[in-house]
């Protein structure tokens, strides 16, 4: 027997720097002492404290005595637990790793930043537990690459992970997260002897017949060590001391590694135990030929039915009643890529397999689920389409000319021309949605199968159609959605039929394109404007006449009121103030200021708000005049039906249109009590001008 044992098996810098400050702690201290939670994931290790006096509690109001040492284990804890010691005046001896402390310090910053934060890891595991009680409790912890989806990609993310998460899927997590519009500032946070100490067990693996993981059964990194040994030898197994040790597992060659938990006096036994074992290993070898001829054998190609015997995120094992247990790859299980293996199957499940692959030197079986499913796919789709059935299915792949949808475990092709009611340039969008879709051919000889989406979405449209026509009335509302937007308004579909919402019917302001009020997939509440059935055009409202702000001018305004109101644009010929939001009045350049002035902008600038006086009322036409000069003169000022005539007919011809020239001084129509001075200061002009 060969026995290769890891370079870095064993306790890390962390685990041993906390063990041999807890007993030197025991030394020192004449105080009970706790650890928060077992020191290390080693039941050997927290025994022997708990025999020298150090006991365990889960929760730091277990401590009945503020006269107490607390032992802040490797993981490390949420602030919040520092603040609470602190509070009762209990010692602390703080034996957080390094690293963690690390982790501590980057999501407190990012926190305090603003930014959201992204943990790798298990969320029940107590290292997360404590890095996520430095940012409030807010992260979003991950496992799977199918969780990025749930992330907001509006906000900034800072990105950590678990010291001694998985590198293969903490790496296969930020490929997805790099393929998603999101802004992250990533740390790489993986221990460095985690990453080496997997390394290690990997290119192990492939070298030796049994592969033995050293460690406590509830440690996450010693789980992870067996998970990535699995991946390259089989036969791998975990366990806590020489105790669990069996003589049915000994092998040739025999790989050996350990968690970060463990201590080297438990490697060294169980290397000894094996040696001692392997002394009666021959007396073993005919009893195993013996059990070999009970078991049955299986070809390939052959149909069987196993039980599920474990679950890993690549396989899934399964027990065949053979020599050696089947595995089937993620790959072979189904061909719906948003699914994990544990959402397929459970452990002691019973399930029907295809036998790829037997290879009996390598004492592997490869199996496959997806073509059982296949299989009896495509028996009940050969039914369906002799029927001309109506089918559901998600779309898995988009591929030239078309997509791939998966249908009772089948792979269906989708023409790009069948892909949707109308042309989709990019069929991208619709990955991963669920759509309706009829076969149109089927090919069994060459297994292939074609569908099409666009067959059922186009006569489920023009059923919607018939009804809405049959129903359709002037004001009747509709829960519409948004199909395209034009500079002149938006299309929505109101079931079956797209309706305009005209640009002037989405505000009771001014915009200037529709993407201002809403954007494509939105839904609107409409209602029917008019309709022609014969040119099948539908004009849609969208503005509840309820909230006119005209409507609550009417109420609120009056002739003479005195009022303030915000100027907010300029033009030759005066100034235009905001009354109420979206509702807006004119103060004509004559009724600025109590002298004649060349401008509006002499006397007044956009934002500047000011008190003026209603001078003419017309909520007909949305039009109301105001005077500031009517509050500046001493003098009664006339409102002479001239001067509002022209104010009125001014505003009408020219409120749209662009800024001009400031209009000459005798056009400018003066209040009755300034014709004198006006009519005198024109002839003097004259005057300088000749």
């Amino acid at each position: 027997m060969q026995i290769i044992v890891a370079d870095t098996a064993g306790f890390c810098f962390g685990v041993k720097r906390a063990v041999d400050q807890a007993y030197e702690a025991v030394k020192n201290s004449n105080k009970p002492i706790y650890t928060l939670g077992p020191l290390i994931h080693n039941p050997q290790v927290v025994e022997d404290l708990n025999q020298k006096g150090v006991k365990v509690i889960h929760n730091l109001k277990e401590l009945a005595d503020d006269n107490s040492v607390v032992i802040i284990r490797t993981h490390g804890v949420p602030k919040s637990d520092y603040e609470y010691l602190e509070q009762r005046g209990i010692d602390l001896i703080d034996l957080t790793c390094p690293y963690v402390k690390k982790i501590h310090n980057i999501v407190h910053k990012a926190y305090k930043a603003g930014q959201g934060i992204i943990i790798v890891g298990d969320k029940n595991h107590p290292e997360v537990i404590g890095i996520n009680g430095w940012c409030g409790g807010e992260a979003i912890v991950i496992d799977s690459a199918e969780q990025a989806n749930e992330l907001d990609p509006a906000r900034p993310y800072c990105l950590v992970a678990q010291t001694t998460i998985n590198q293969g899927l903490y790496n296969e997590i930020l490929l997805k997260l790099k393929e998603m519009p999101l802004i992250i500032e990533e740390h790489h946070t993986i221990c460095d002897a985690t990453s080496k100490r997997q390394n290690e067990a990997i290119e192990i693996a492939k070298k030796v017949d049994l592969m033995i993981v050293i460690g406590g059964l509830q440690s996450s990194n010693t789980r992870k060590l067996k998970s990535v040994s699995e991946e390259f030898c089989k036969n791998t197994i975990q366990i806590e001391g020489y105790e669990h040790l069996n003589d049915v597992y000994i092998k040739n060659k025999v790989g050996i590694t350990a968690g970060a938990s463990t201590p080297a006096h438990i490697i060294k036994e169980v290397i000894e135990k094996m040696t001692e074992q392997e002394k009666n290993a021959e007396g073993n070898i005919n009893f195993m030929d013996e059990v070999d001829k009970t078991f049955k054998t299986l070809n390939t190609g052959d149909l069987v039915t196993g039980t599920v015997i474990g679950i890993t995120p690549t396989e899934v094992y399964v027990n065949l009643g053979t020599k050696a247990d089947g595995f089937i790859p993620v790959g072979e299980l189904t061909d719906d890529p948003a699914l994990k293996a544990s959402d397929i199957v459970n452990v002691g499940d019973e399930i029907e397999v295809f036998v790829v692959r037997v290879n009996d030197v390598e004492g592997t079986i490869m199996l496959s689920k997806k073509k059982v499913d296949s299989i009896k796919g495509w028996n009940e789709l050969e039914e369906s389409f002799e029927k001309g059935e109506i089918l559901k299915g998600t779309v898995i792949d988009v591929v030239k000319g078309g997509m791939i949808m998966l249908v009772n475990s089948v792979r269906v092709f989708i023409p790009a021309s069948q892909a949707y009611e109308r042309y989709l340039s990019d069929l991208s969008v619709l990955k991963n949605k669920e759509l309706p879709l009829k076969l149109i051919d089927m090919n069994p000889n060459r297994k292939k199968i074609v569908g099409s989406v666009r067959q059922v979405l186009s006569a489920e449209r023009k059923e919607k159609e018939e009804a809405f026509w049959n129903d359709v009335e002037v004001g009747k509302h509709y829960q519409g959605v948004v199909k395209s937007l034009t500079s002149f308004g938006a299309f929505v579909d109101v079931g079956g039929v797209d309706g305009l919402v005209h640009i002037s019917e989405l505000s009771w302001g001014r915009i200037k394109h529709p993407s201002e009020v809403c954007k494509v997939g939105d839904v609107m509440d409409v209602y029917i404007k008019d309709f022609d059935k014969e040119s099948k055009k539908v004009s849609l409202g969208y503005k509840n006449p309820a909230d006119d702000p005209w409507e609550k001018a009417k109420n609120l305004l009056n002739l003479d009121d005195v009022i303030k109101c915000k100027v907010v644009r300029l033009v030759s010929f005066g100034a235009f103030v905001e009354i109420f939001p979206n509702v807006d009045g004119l103060i004509h350049i004559s009724q600025i200021a109590n002298k004649r002035i060349e401008k509006p902008s002499d006397e007044l600038k956009i934002g500047q708000e000011v008190e003026a006086k209603i001078i003419a009322l017309d909520f007909e036409q949305k039009k109301i005049s105001l005077s500031i000069r009517a509050l500046l003169s001493s003098d009664d000022i006339m409102r002479d039906e001239e001067t509002l005539a022209q104010i009125a007919q001014e505003q009408e011809e020219t409120v749209e249109e662009p800024e001009t020239a400031a209009p000459p001084a005798e056009e400018t129509v003066p209040a009755a009590d300034e014709s004198v001075e006006v009519s005198a200061a024109s002839d003097d002009e004259e005057k300088a001008e000749e």
